[in-house]
């Protein structure tokens, strides 16, 4: 799904107002900043500009008389949104856990808090039990080949509490309200068809069991201080070829839903939604066939997408089939090495804006961190070139395009901001949010190969600006 993008040339964005033209470089930490009415973040394709603010003048004036215009409409509203951020990995908890203590919590400020100079993540997504980016394979209830354990007398994640419960809890130092999304990729290799981590189906026999396993685990959690705000029952659950991994049918996901997960959890007390799919947008029809069914529907919060397969309009099908539930937007990787600005301009697109204009609530990018080597994963089906949003080499860290991509949303949407009407204009893929404090945001890419120039236009006033080939800006006033 990633487009390579050949021959972005980097020009400093121009910036033009009332006939006056200031280019959007930073005049240098030495200068006066400039008063404006409009902020705005830059990431250009070739890296010069890393999300970085502009020192520009961009001031409001009478409505634009002509052109290319990108006309914003805060009185039609759509989905409020939960966060954008990433997968935290065992893998990726391990490498930041690793960091000597100064530098960690700087890193952790830096992603997690709201200040001037962080990114304001404010979502994350964890997996039950390990991930194919773990360090090793593990569930929460592993017991001898042969053995079972339905009592779940065995149940304990201390494993977790190495590396990955240390991290939440400093990010909820940081950031009291971020949410999480917990997704099993597979359940106790005991309660499968083929008893081992990688495929098999999970049996109906133990569908009770593998609902009391998920209560438990939320308890577990909530008890380290932990809320686990989102639950999906399972990880890409047609592709069973990762390790670890678990095949289950649409028909089975509502199986398990309405006879064991959805009424455990209601007599447990368990406020976690329940999120189904969690896979390609290339199979709406999974989805909607588990919603179509009143008795599993019922327990249903939404559904969960990544982007592998499909097209992102697939996530405006599955909202008009039943509009009264949410969608997620959970997972899309960066392969390394590497590809900066196509990576930059895909994600954007297809994410940033993509899948917010497809009604979603989240974006999360696969994997907040790995080493220069794509570790940790797991043997024999692990992913070997998923490169983090950070690369963690020791005490050494970078940042990745994820990073930028996450956050030209992360730092200037706040939970509940809500998007708003933004006018489609072609070459300018744009997505709009009004704040809860009433700011305006809007996020633009150009996907042309030259500048491009256009009027941000609210109501009866109009800022003019541009856009250098294959940059991202995000604008806020």
């Amino acid at each position: 799904m990633k487009i390579a993008i050949k021959g972005i040339i980097f020009a400093a964005v121009i910036l033009t107002f009332a006939g006056c033209k200031n280019t959007s470089e930073n005049n240098g930490p030495n200068e006066e900043p400039i008063n404006s009415e409009v902020s705005l973040w830059l990431t250009s394709a070739n890296e010069t500009t890393l999300l970085e603010k502009q020192n520009v003048a961009l001031n409001f004036a009478p409505a634009a008389p002509g052109g290319t215009i990108i006309e914003i409409n805060d009185n039609q509203k759509y989905q409020v949104i939960d966060g954008f951020g990433f997968t935290l990995s065992g893998g990726s908890a391990e490498l930041i856990n690793a960091l000597q203590t100064p530098e960690r919590e700087q890193l952790i400020q830096e992603l997690f808090s709201r200040k001037d100079d962080a990114i304001g993540i404010n979502y994350l997504r964890v997996s039950v039990g390990a991930s194919d980016l773990s360090s090793e394979l593990f569930t929460y209830d592993e017991v001898p080949k042969g053995s079972t354990d339905v009592k779940l007398e065995q149940f304990s994640i201390e494993k977790e509490k190495k590396d990955l419960i240390p991290v939440l809890k400093m990010i909820l130092t940081v950031n009291p309200d971020i949410q999480i999304m917990a997704s099993p990729w597979t359940a106790p290799t005991w309660m499968k068809d083929n008893e081992s981590y990688i495929g098999g189906s999970l049996k109906p026999e133990y569908y009770q069991a593998y609902a009391d396993y998920l209560v438990k685990y939320i308890k577990a959690m909530e008890a380290e201080g932990i809320k686990i705000d989102a639950l999906t029952p399972q990880n890409e659950p047609l592709h069973p070829g990762n390790n670890p991994s678990m095949y289950m049918e649409a028909s089975d996901q509502a199986e398990f839903i309405k006879t064991a997960l959805g009424p455990t959890f209601q007599t447990a007390g368990i406020k976690t939604k329940i999120v189904i799919y969690d896979h390609n947008a290339d199979r709406p029809d999974y989805p909607i066939s588990i919603l179509n069914d009143p008795d599993a529907k019922k327990y249903i919060d939404g559904s969960a997408f990544h982007l592998y397969g499909g097209s992102i309009d697939a996530l405006s099908e599955v909202h008009n089939a039943h509009p009264d539930k949410n969608i997620y937007f959970t997972e899309q990787w960066v392969g390394g090495p590497q590809n900066f600005g196509g990576e930059l301009q895909w994600h954007v697109e297809n994410l940033i804006v993509g899948a917010i204009r497809n009604w979603s609530k989240t974006v999360l990018e696969w994997n907040l961190a790995a080493d220069k080597d794509y570790n940790p994963h797991t043997d024999q089906g692990g992913c070997t070139n998923c490169l983090g949003a950070l690369t963690i080499d020791g005490q050494n860290v970078s940042r990745n395009v994820a990073y930028y991509i996450i956050g030209h949303a992360s730092k200037f949407v706040p939970t509940g901001s809500q998007r708003i009407e933004s006018g489609i204009v072609a070459g300018l893929p744009n997505v709009a949010f009004i704040t809860p404090e009433g700011k305006k945001v809007l996020i633009v890419l150009n996907t042309t190969k030259e500048r491009k120039s256009f009027f941000i236009q609210d109501t009866e006033k109009a800022v003019n600006t541009s856009l250098a080939a294959g940059s991202v800006a995000t604008f806020v006033w």
